[in-house]
């Protein structure tokens, strides 16, 4: 009679992972071009961490944890938007934080660029296994039914 949430397996983890990685390089790879064309860090944050947004919610619901169908978007796309911008904010601030102080100790463009580019990627990999397990709990978790005790 109970509901009892599934815990996510390996292969979850493999596919949220594979998952995560095309979302941080479509990230990485924007958030360097913003950056190189001279876009505030935090802008190019934002413009980044949105452009990885899509393909990483896509990925993980049809892919990672094999959801199908409508989309229930109290269940699903509200939480998943609160994590989401919740890790943006953790990425938005390290970035922005690495980028003053790279701008205070190295001079070249190029240099900054990929100082930058490198505290982008390490502030995502932070939030990393946060967010797969806040995904699988409260995200793409189906309920279970258990057999009624007797």
């Amino acid at each position: 009679m109970g509901q009892v949430k599934k815990p996510a397996n390996l292969l979850t983890w493999v596919k949220y992972s594979a998952s995560s990685l095309v979302a941080t390089l479509t990230s990485e790879v924007a958030f360097l071009l913003c950056y190189w064309i001279g876009t505030a860090s935090a802008v190019a944050s934002v413009i980044a961490f949105a452009a990885g947004a899509v393909p990483n919610y896509v990925l993980n619901r049809r892919w990672a944890w094999r959801r199908q169908g409508r989309i229930s978007a109290r269940r699903e796309l509200l939480p998943y938007a609160i994590i989401v911008l919740g890790s943006a904010a953790v990425v938005i601030a390290g970035t922005s934080a690495g980028d003053h102080f790279v701008r205070g100790w190295v001079d070249s463009h190029t240099w900054r660029t990929i100082l930058a580019g490198a505290v982008f990627l390490t502030a995502n990999a932070v939030t990393f296994i946060l967010k797969f397990v806040l995904f699988d709990r409260y995200v793409f978790s189906k309920p279970v039914r258990t057999p009624a005790t007797k």
